[in-house]
């Protein structure tokens, strides 16, 4: 059973998705005011026993960032071996992994616009998936690193590329334009490590395959994030930690192929589902 959170008559719930409509579970579970209050108070499981037992609800609905108030949202960046390649600068494979901090304000949800700003046109994809972390950890090794997953999700990690070169040091600002990323659809609860150890990563612009490859590539496993992260700041239920994209940003080509107003973006990981965006410029 997989939880989104969503938009319905002017009102906004979570509850479970099914393939003829949403299972509004949020008005019986007033303790969970948010599926981040949810996960965070380790309900879960709750959840999907509760959806497995009810009716649809909306059949018109319009979806939301899954975890609309996310309080911590960590990126690790440059994190296949060809993604450390494109930057042409001669360097070595990292020994620590890049990592910088995104805010739910940056994120829409499926089928949803990505939003291009009028400062820059250099609107870029990055799609990836993304953990939420279930149990509080600090120091966490490999080995038990999958125990402090509750779900798994898609994210459009995207991407204002003139503006994360602004400074030295950073790139915050070119990563948190207003709705220039999704994540979503849903949460797929973790149950299997297969989910992750073997899955397929692909990014379609306009139906054209841009990014493809597989997560068992990456330089940084997720094991290991979890490790080197936890070992600095204690991670808590509810955070979320968007794993890194493969090779074939719009800004790797060249000429560099940003994306424009009626581009769709579709993110497709088999066994989490379909992330898809329209493009679209904002509206002054």
């Amino acid at each position: 059973m997989r939880l989104a959170t969503y938009t319905a008559n002017g009102e906004t719930f979570y509850g479970g998705v099914t393939d003829t409509g949403m299972i509004a579970l949020s008005p019986d579970f007033a303790k969970w005011p948010t599926l981040y209050d949810a996960i965070a108070d380790g309900g879960i499981t709750e959840l999907v026993d509760a959806a497995k037992g009810g009716s649809v609800t909306h059949t018109d609905f319009e979806y939301e960032m899954v975890m609309p108030n996310a309080r911590r949202i960590l990126c690790v960046g440059v994190n296949f071996p060809d993604r450390n390649a494109e930057y042409k600068d001669g360097s070595e494979l990292p020994k620590f992994m890049s990592l910088f901090p995104r805010f739910a304000s940056g994120f829409t949800g499926h089928n949803r616009p990505l939003i291009r700003p009028p400062e820059n046109e250099t609107l870029d994809y990055e799609g990836e998936v993304a953990i939420v972390i279930g149990k509080e950890g600090r120091r966490i090794s490999q080995e038990n690193a999958y125990d402090h997953i509750a779900a798994i999700t898609l994210c459009n990690e995207g991407t204002i590329r003139d503006w994360v070169r602004h400074a030295k040091f950073n790139v915050t600002q070119g990563k948190n334009w207003d709705c220039s990323g999704a994540i979503g659809p849903w949460l797929v609860p973790f149950t299997d490590a297969r989910q992750l150890d073997d899955a397929r990563i692909e990014t379609r612009v306009n139906g054209e395959v841009r990014q493809d490859d597989t997560l068992s590539r990456m330089m940084f496993p997720i094991r290991r994030e979890i490790e080197y992260i936890s070992t600095f700041m204690t991670l808590l239920p509810g955070d979320i930690i968007v794993t890194g994209t493969p090779t074939g940003a719009g800004a790797r080509f060249d000429p560099p192929r940003y994306l424009k107003p009626g581009d769709v973006v579709e993110i497709e990981v088999e066994g989490i589902g379909l992330l898809r965006n329209t493009v679209a410029d904002e509206v002054l």
